[in-house]
């Protein structure tokens, strides 16, 4: 409960924000603000799409318009941090002693991308808080640009038109059904968590270590 205050406490200045900026600018407003969202900067994707589907309702837009425009958003700020990902792999990733990741590591993404990347970017963008992220591990991963393009807009087609018909269905109401989603923040980052302190407590009682070992080991070392 105090972590649900907290998000609740940060993310409505960021919905105003969001408002302010589609009341003063429209599309253009809708199109940068999902771009934002899908290049890992934290604007929530669901209060955009929902009070643009208000617009709608209220006569100042089209479906079809902001149902476009949150799309591109979502393609252009998927490709940015897609870009960081597959041309920033050495020199942000494993050279970088800030965010240093080992090569191991950086083998298991390869790894996971080769035998589920499709459904794993596709499936992801339905995710809140995930979808914002998963396009940075396809770029590490160098999966094919035209595959990951695709199964992003497939991915968030659903969601950008499934928030926009809520928010012209509930019009005014647009605010509360924004509260009533925010339980799926939750959950999602209940699942991170769940996940991250898994990894930890396996690595720590020595669980994987020898698939990293592995997956650094150069070929033909054995019999140097």
């Amino acid at each position: 409960m105090p972590l649900a205050l907290l998000y609740a406490d940060l993310t409505g200045p960021i919905v105003d924000f969001c408002v302010n900026v589609i009341n003063d600018t429209g599309l253009a407003g809708v199109f940068l603000l999902m771009a934002a969202g899908s290049a890992c900067i934290p604007i929530p994707s669901e209060a955009v799409m929902l009070f643009a589907g208000f617009n709608v309702s209220s006569g100042d837009q089209t479906l079809i318009g902001v149902v476009l425009a949150g799309l591109a958003g979502n393609m252009v700020g998927s490709w940015l941090t897609y870009a960081i990902g597959y041309y920033g792999r050495i020199d942000l990733l494993e050279r970088n002693k800030l965010i240093h990741v080992s090569p191991a590591r950086l083998a298991w993404v390869d790894g996971w991308f080769k035998r589920h990347g499709d459904a794993t970017v596709f499936f992801a963008r339905l995710l809140p808080l995930v979808r914002a992220f998963i396009s940075l591990p396809a770029g590490l991963a160098k999966m094919p640009f035209w595959r990951f393009t695709w199964l992003t807009a497939l991915g968030s087609l659903p969601w950008v038109v499934g928030f926009a018909l809520i928010g012209r269905a509930v019009g005014d109401n647009w605010e509360q059904w924004r509260h009533h989603l925010q339980v799926l923040d939750y959950l999602v980052v209940a699942a991170i968590i769940g996940l991250v302190a898994y990894a930890i407590v396996k690595r720590r009682r020595g669980g994987g270590s020898g698939d990293e070992n592995a997956a650094v080991e150069p070929a033909g070392s054995s019999g140097a």
